[in-house]
């Protein structure tokens, strides 16, 4: 076995069996599966909320986070309530591409391909980052390293995903439901020492948090432009509600009613915790700022470079379980687990997705087959550079991030539900039942309320965040819509040029002349064995060529040949300039130059060495001559192998090699 072979063999395992059966997921399971996405966003949306009001000062985080968050809470309400219909109409699982697809046409679903597949690369970028900076709290040696410990917590997703292990779902459901404990824990106990007198401050709200430079004098327009920012920084709290629609062929029968019970169920669990966490941070009086080395003051003196500013969940847990460090502890590692959890989920839909779009033609084929793990290895590890590219580039901050997170979720939002109202318009158009009619309309109203919703908000992200780094996630969707259209163009022009017409003659209609050229560099037993080859095919014409790029050395060639006596003439071309590929190719295509129906088969004998390394012991003329003659009309490429015995283990003794005779006889 070689090297490579046994490495992937330790990495990825041995391959197994095509079937990708899986067991049905009961509702308890199905939750934590396909929720994690959207429930671990509590973890940075929040924040994001507080560091964007921050800007203008403490007092306005404190008195206009809550509504903020509301506007979001009411934003998750809306889509959850649409997704649902979603659901039901489209059990198939192809989620919102095969919705815009089916009743907006290919061009729109290829715009949603392209932007859930950039939203599923910052899903790993943003729950990687987010997930190594909470753990901070619990383990302040990560400080300083978060790019470092990302780049290394996406290659233990690559590697775990690789070996197929994300169809052991059942496993990610304990992370997820610690969260949910761990948050209802903080909760419960924040809210009990709140209203009996006893919750302490956090750390930060002894601290004055000023305004940052240019936001020292905020007009009302100013600050209603900074709320809208906010609530699209916040609107990350939203990215995971779709992912329920393309997981429904998963769900136990009857599979479209229990999605839809688990999508409601999410919402309600996001909107509770989100809704949450922030009077938390309202109770607790946290202070967030984009730049607390200047921004924020104690004594009326900035803290400086030194203060080291934890995440919301972390201040909050510090002070909710103030004397009892094991709880601050536990909210740090779930929620590090369920944010990794969450970039799982990424691994899961990304490559399903580009499945998809490989089998319609507008993604290479290479993403569509399954590797030897069952999984979809190409996109996987396409998604693994990406995220990783984006982690690097952006420093693993979170924040920085999170700015061109929420558009590509948005644009399938937006799309999906106009696609739904169309889809409904349709059903409106082919039903007479006056019953089925009136429960149609109030779908389509939900949806049209979801499509209203989705456009608005879309609209407020493009304008608050455009120049904070969306146009980044903008160009990323145009540039991949384009690389994927350009990609279904080729297929297709392949597909109509490889198509057989039935009054086409030219395939089966016989070569006039065959012309035989065996390529010869030395005389040797591939060589000797090439000829033979070439000779039993009964070309028309069959002749040895070799180029003379030392002249001593053909001298000598020309001379052993002579005197073996073979019948086959030996044709030297001349190569001033020690170059093998372009005479041969030159002398190639002059043989059919004169009659278009004439074939020219060139053999290229060749030797196989028997460990991957020792082909760097050996040019590699064979292989580039074949590649440039592939595009040579009306030219075969022969390619005669010879084993090394060597190849095999086997000695090889100068006695045991039999004579090179010049036997081989064929026409001149």
């Amino acid at each position: 076995m070689s090297v490579g072979r046994v490495v992937k063999r330790v990495l990825i395992g041995r391959a197994e069996r095509s079937d990708v059966g899986e067991r049905a997921l009961p509702k308890r399971i199905a939750l934590p599966v396909f929720a994690s996405d959207a429930l671990s966003s509590v973890a940075y949306a929040a924040d994001e909320i507080f560091l964007v009001l921050g800007l203008a000062g403490g007092s306005l985080a404190l008195t206009q986070s809550l509504w903020v968050a509301l506007a979001v809470a009411v934003v998750m309400a809306i889509l959850v309530l649409a997704y649902r219909l979603n659901v039901v109409a489209y059990p198939s699982g192809g989620g919102d591409y095969e919705v815009v697809g089916t009743n907006l046409g290919p061009r729109a679903g290829l715009v949603v391909g392209s932007a859930l597949l950039v939203d599923y690369v910052l899903t790993v970028a943003v729950s990687v980052s987010a997930g190594v900076q909470n753990a901070s709290t619990a383990f302040g040696w990560l400080r300083g390293h978060e790019v470092m410990v990302a780049a290394a917590a996406i290659l233990l997703l690559t590697l775990v995903n690789l070996r197929g292990l994300r169809e052991s779902r059942r496993a990610l459901a304990l992370p997820t439901y610690l969260f949910i404990a761990a948050i209802a824990a903080l909760v419960v106990t924040g809210a009990v020492r709140h209203f009996t007198g006893g919750l302490p401050a956090a750390e930060s709200a002894a601290l004055e948090l000023v305004p940052a430079d240019g936001y020292e004098t905020v007009g009302m327009f100013a600050m209603g432009f900074l709320m809208l920012r906010a609530f699209s920084s916040g609107s990350a709290a939203l990215t995971g509600i779709e992912t329920i629609s393309t997981g429904v062929p998963a769900f136990r029968s009857p599979k479209a009613r229990n999605a839809a019970v688990t999508l409601s169920i999410m919402g309600a669990l996001g909107i509770a915790m989100l809704l949450s966490v922030v009077v938390l941070a309202r109770w607790t009086g946290v202070q967030l700022a984009e730049n607390p080395a200047t921004q924020l003051l104690r004594d009326g003196v900035p803290v400086g470079e030194a203060h080291i500013q934890e995440t919301l969940l972390g201040q909050i847990s510090r002070a909710v379980f103030s004397g009892f460090d094991a709880g601050v502890i536990l909210v740090s590692i779930v929620t590090g687990l369920i944010l990794l959890v969450a970039a799982n989920s990424a691994f899961n839909g990304f490559p399903a997705l580009a499945s998809i779009l490989a089998r319609d033609g507008f993604l290479p084929r290479q993403l569509y087959t399954r590797g030897d793990r069952l999984a979809f290895s190409n996109a996987i590890l396409a998604l693994a550079v990406a995220a990783a590219v984006f982690v690097l580039a952006f420093d693993a901050s979170v924040t920085r991030l999170i700015q061109l997170y929420i558009v590509g979720v948005f644009v399938s939002f937006a799309l999906s539900q106009i696609a739904m109202v169309r889809h409904w318009n349709r059903e409106l158009i082919a039903s007479q039942d006056p019953t089925a009619r009136a429960g149609i309309g109030r779908r389509r109203v939900v949806n049209a309320v979801g499509a209203t919703v989705s456009v608005l908000v879309l609209i407020i992200v493009l304008v608050t965040k455009f120049t904070h780094g969306v146009f980044l996630a903008v160009l990323a969707m145009a540039g991949l819509y384009v690389v994927m259209w350009l990609v279904r163009r080729h297929y297709d022009r392949v597909s109509r040029e490889l198509v057989v017409i039935d009054d086409d003659t030219s395939l089966t209609r016989l070569p006039s002349r065959v012309h035989a050229v065996v390529l010869i560099s030395k005389l040797n037993k591939p060589a000797v064995r090439a000829l033979a080859y070439a000779r039993a095919t009964r070309p028309t014409t069959l002749e040895a060529v070799t180029v003379s790029v030392d002249q001593e050395a053909t001298a000598e060639l020309v001379a052993e040949w002579d005197r073996r006596g073979f019948d086959t003439p030996l044709k030297t071309l001349a190569s001033p300039y020690r170059d093998v590929t372009g005479p041969v190719v030159d002398y190639v295509t002059s043989l059919r130059s004169q009659n278009p129906r004439e074939l020219v088969a060139v053999y290229v004998p060749e030797y196989v060495v028997g460990r991957w390394y020792q082909n760097l012991l050996h040019n590699q003329n064979a292989a580039r001559l074949k590649r440039r003659l592939h595009f040579e009309s009306g030219v075969m490429v022969c390619s005669v192998p010879w084993q090394l015995r060597s190849a095999k283990g086997q000695e090889v003794w100068l006695d045991q090699a039999p004579p090179v005779t010049g036997s081989v006889r064929g026409p001149r």
